[in-house]
């Protein structure tokens, strides 16, 4: 198991490659595109709020997460450490599936894909999801 140090710097970094994502998201119009179901440019910060952007997911998975971290951040107490990694290892678990469903991610890590800006957020963002899901486990 992770020391809390560790989950908690790994969870702020995955969060950091998230703003990040909403950021570059939000400047060249990457609206969230799965299978089975797209957003749209024109209404991509309406789409935020339910499904993310290609880069970032929506509000109510990062607030957890940011509650998470500044709960290892703060130090142990009562069980709440045990809530915080279980929250990040599903969010982690969860986000690890996601990034790669994207069609923006898949192109940004195709060969000749790369993209000088997006293809760092989609690798710190992916890999701070894998490492969260792998360092909060028990």
């Amino acid at each position: 198991m992770a020391h809390r140090s560790t989950l908690a710097a790994v969870s702020s970094v995955q969060l950091a490659a998230q703003l990040a994502g909403h950021v570059v998201a939000l400047r060249r119009r990457r609206h969230f595109d799965v299978p089975f179901v797209a957003g749209s440019p024109e209404h991509l910060v309406r789409d935020w709020l339910w499904f993310g952007t290609a880069y970032s997911a929506p509000p109510y998975l990062l607030v957890p997460q940011l509650w998470a971290t500044a709960r290892l951040l703060r130090g142990p107490g009562a069980g709440s450490d045990d809530r915080a990694r279980w929250v990040l290892r599903w969010l982690g678990t969860g986000l690890s599936v996601g990034y790669p469903s994207e069609r923006w991610t898949r192109a940004r890590l195709r060969p000749g894909g790369a993209d000088p800006v997006e293809t760092p957020v989609v690798v710190a963002g992916w890999g701070g999801a894998l490492a969260l899901a792998v360092l909060a486990r028990r």
